[in-house]
C-alpha cells in the first residue's frame, strides 16, 4: 500500500536472478522444495489454498470445483512465485486455461502462479493482454491504433516478430453487450487474439502481404479472404502452402490479408523485449532507471495539470540528459508509467485509474517545484493521452539538459502505487525530488535583560508572573490553561483544544534547564514562535475557513524551516488531517512541535553518538512521528 517506507531515489534495473521471494514463509522455491523432499510430502500452498477464496473474490462458483494434481516480472522486479500443483477441475476437466492435449499442464500451472500473484483467478478476468505479456517477460509495451498506424506498419510488425516480441490484437466494443459478439467474418469483438506470423505470398502475379492470427480458444476463425478454406489458396502451390504452414483445420489459427487485418482489428499491442524502436533498424544498448512511488490522497495525489492547485504536489523526478545520441543533436528516451496491483485490489473495489505524465524543463534550482512554476510554464513533452490502462509508455527526443518528469492520475485525490521506468540510449541521471529532508530552524533569540525590556515586554512579563505564580515557572497544566484560553478567543482559526500531552511536548521542546517547566525566557521564546506559526497558518488558509489544506502543507512547513520527503508528508497527513484533508490549528501546532522535537533530538544524538549517524534524519523523523 502507498504508506510503506521506501529508500528514495532510482533503483537498479532488476534481473530474473534477483527475484524477490513472495511466499509468506520467506522461503524460496528451492527451500520449499527441499523441505517437501525431506518430509516426503507434496507441496500444499497455504498462501493460495485449493479453495473458493483463491478462485473468486466476489463471484460464487456455479459448479462444485474439484482441485486435482496433474501426473515470473511484475512492477519492475522479478518475483519467485511458488505454487503447488493442484488445479481446479469439473468432471475431470480443467476449468480455466487448458491445452488441447489433456495431458499437458504447463499452461494451467503458469496461470495458477499468475492468479496467486493477483489474488484470485477472478482477478485475471478482462483487461488488456499486454499486462500478461509484460508480466511474463519484463518487456516494454507499445500500443498502435489501426486508424493512426504509421505507413510502415507492416514492416513494424515484421520487425517485432523477428525480434521475438509478443503481439496481440483485438476489436473494440461499443458496450458490454458487444463483448464476445461474433462478426459476420467470424471474428470475436473484445477478444484477445495473438499475432503469430507475417509473410508475403505470390498470388496472380502480385505479392500479397499476409498476417497470421490465432484465437486462443483454439477454434472460431476468420472466414474472409485467405482464411483456411478460402479459394485464394487454390492459386498457391503446395510447397508455398507448406512454407506458410497453411492447414484447413479449425484450430483457431488463420491467415488474413494485411489490408483486411487493418480494416477489421482496431488495436495492436506489442510487448518488446528491449526498448529498441520498431521504426528503426539499429539495435541499441539501453540504460534503465526505475522509480517506485505512490499517489497518496492529501499529499501526493495532485491529479493532472487541469488541477493547478494540487498538480504541483505530485511526485517529481529530475531527469538529466547529458549525452546526445550518436550523430544526433537530441537524446532519445522512453518513459513507461505503470500503476501497480490494480487487479489484486479489485476485490476491494479498486479500478484501473486514468494515468499519464508531463515533462518540464527544469529551472536552475534543486527543489520540488511549486504551484507558481506550473502556472507560468508549459510542458516540453507529455504522454500522448491520459488513459485508464495499467501502463502508459511513449518515446521522446529532447535536447541535452535537465527536466522534471511528473507522473499523475487524471483526477486528484486518487491513490495508487506506481512504477516509473525510464529507458535511455545514453546514460541518463534521475533523482527523486521528494526524497530529501532538510531542516533549517532559526536560532532562538537571546533573552533581553530586565532593565532593557520594552513596555510591551514588561507587560508580557507581568502576564507571565500572573500565570506562573510565585515559583515563576509554568507547568504543563498551567500552559494548557493559558494556551486554550488565548487560542479559543481567536475567531479566524479553527481550534478544538490542546491536550495536556501536547503541552508537555511543548515544554519538552522549549525546556533548556531540564526541570520540566518553562521559565520566563523559555516561555517568551515559545510565545514568539507561536505568534509566527499563527500568522503562517492564516497565510495558508486560502479560503478563510480556519483550516489549511494538506496540499499546502509542504509549502507551509518549508516556511517554518522543514523540507520534508513525500513519505513524511504522507505520514503527517494520515496522523493529523481530517476526512476532508484539512488541518485545524491545534493539529498544525502539534505537528510543528513534534517535528522540532524530533529534529533537536536527532541533532543531539548524532553529535554525542557517532554510531547513531547511520540513521538519516528522514528515517529518524519517520520513526519518531510513528510513535
Amino acid at each position: 500500500m502507498p504508506y510503506l517506507y521506501r529508500a528514495p531515489g532510482p533503483q537498479a534495473h532488476p534481473v530474473p536472478k534477483d527475484a524477490r521471494t513472495t511466499h509468506s514463509s520467506g522461503q524460496s522455491f528451492e527451500q520449499l522444495r527441499q523441505e517437501c523432499l525431506q518430509r516426503g510430502t507434496l507441496f500444499e500452498d497455504a498462501d493460495f489454498p485449493a479453495s473458493n477464496s483463491s478462485l473468486f473474490y466476489n463471484e460464487r462458483p456455479q459448479v462444485p470445483f474439484v482441485w486435482k494434481r496433474p501426473g515470473f516480472w511484475q512492477h519492475s522486479e522479478w518475483l519467485d512465485v511458488v505454487i503447488d500443483d493442484r488445479l481446479p477441475t469439473f468432471r475431470d476437466r480443467l476449468v480455466f486455461l487448458h491445452s488441447a492435449d489433456h495431458n499437458e499442464f504447463w499452461s494451467p500451472l503458469l496461470e495458477k502462479a499468475y492468479a496467486k500473484l493477483n489474488g484470485s483467478y477472478e482477478a485475471l478476468k478482462g483487461g488488456s493482454a499486454i499486462e500478461a505479456m509484460e508480466d511474463f517477460t519484463g518487456g516494454v509495451a507499445e500500443t498502435f491504433q489501426m486508424k493512426e498506424a504509421p505507413e510502415n506498419f507492416y514492416e513494424i510488425l515484421e520487425k517485432a516478430l523477428k525480434r521475438g516480441s509478443l503481439l496481440g490484437c483485438f476489436i473494440d466494443t461499443g458496450s458490454a453487450a458487444e463483448s464476445e459478439a461474433r462478426t459476420p467474418f467470424g471474428l470475436i469483438k473484445g477478444h484477445a487474439y495473438s499475432v503469430t506470423g507475417i509473410d508475403q505470398v505470390n498470388f496472380r502475379g502480385q505479392r500479397i502481404e499476409l498476417v497470421r492470427v490465432r484465437n486462443p480458444w483454439g477454434q472460431v476463425e476468420w472466414n474472409g479472404s485467405w482464411s483456411d478454406s478460402s479459394p485464394e489458396w487454390r492459386s498457391v502451390g503446395a510447397a508455398e502452402q507448406k512454407r506458410l504452414c497453411h492447414t484447413a483445420l479449425d484450430d483457431g489459427e488463420f491467415w488474413m490479408a494485411f489490408k483486411d487485418f487493418k480494416a477489421h482489428f482496431d488495436k495492436v499491442e506489442i510487448c518488446n523485449l528491449t526498448p529498441d524502436a520498431l521504426e528503426e533498424d539499429a539495435v541499441h544498448k539501453w540504460e534503465v532507471t526505475v522509480h517506485q512511488g505512490s499517489w497518496v490522497r492529501g499529499s501526493t495525489a495532485g491529479g493532472c495539470r487541469n488541477f493547478l492547485d494540487t498538480f504541483w504536489t505530485n511526485p517529481q523526478i529530475k531527469l538529466s540528459l547529458t549525452e546526445k545520441d550518436e550523430g544526433q543533436e537530441e537524446c532519445s528516451f522512453l518513459v513507461a508509467l505503470m500503476q501497480k496491483d490494480r487487479r489484486k485490489l479489485k476485490r476491494f473495489g479498486a479500478n484501473v485509474l486514468t494515468i499519464g505524465y508531463a515533462i518540464y524543463e527544469c529551472p536552475d534550482k534543486d527543489e520540488h517545484l511549486n504551484k507558481d512554476f506550473f502556472r507560468y510554464h508549459t510542458s516540453r513533452a507529455r504522454s500522448k493521452t491520459f488513459i485508464n490502462l495499467r501502463e502508459v509508455s511513449d518515446r521522446f527526443k529532447l535536447p541535452p539538459g535537465e527536466y522534471i518528469l511528473i507522473p499523475s492520475t487524471f483526477e486528484p485525490h486518487q491513490e495508487a502505487d506506481f512504477c516509473l521506468r525510464i529507458f535511455s540510449e545514453k546514460k541518463a541521471i534521475t533523482r527523486d525530488m521528494d526524497g530529501n529532508v532538510d531542516i533549517d530552524l532559526p536560532e532562538p533569540p537571546k533573552p533581553t535583560p530586565p532593565d532593557q525590556e520594552t513596555e510591551e515586554e514588561q507587560r508580557f512579563r507581568a502576564l507571565f508572573e500572573q500565570v506562573a505564580g510565585e515559583d515563576m515557572e509554568v507547568t504543563a497544566e498551567e500552559l494548557e490553561y493559558v494556551l486554550n484560553a488565548v487560542l479559543q478567543k481567536k475567531k479566524d482559526i479553527k481550534f478544538k483544544k490542546l491536550s495536556l500531552i501536547s503541552c508537555k511536548n511543548i515544554i519538552s521542546l522549549m525546556d533548556t534547564s531540564g526541570n520540566g517547566k518553562l521559565e520566563f525566557d523559555e516561555f517568551k521564546v515559545f510565545w514568539d514562535k507561536l505568534k509566527q506559526w499563527i500568522d503562517l497558518f492564516l497565510r495558508f488558509d486560502a479560503d478563510k475557513s480556519g483550516t489549511i489544506s494538506t496540499y499546502e502543507l509542504r509549502t507551509a512547513l518549508k516556511a517554518t524551516g522543514f523540507q520534508l520527503s513525500s513519505h513524511l508528508l504522507q505520514l503527517i497527513v494520515l496522523r493529523y488531517a481530517d476526512e476532508e484533508l484539512q488541518m485545524d490549528f491545534d493539529d498544525f501546532l502539534n505537528c510543528l512541535v513534534r517535528l522540532e522535537n524530533a529534529s533537536r533530538v536527532f541533532q543531539a544524538l548524532s553529535t554525542k553518538n557517532k554510531e547513531f549517524i547511520h540513521l538519516t534524519i528522514n528515517e529518524f523523523i519517520y520513526l519518531t512521528m510513528n510513535i
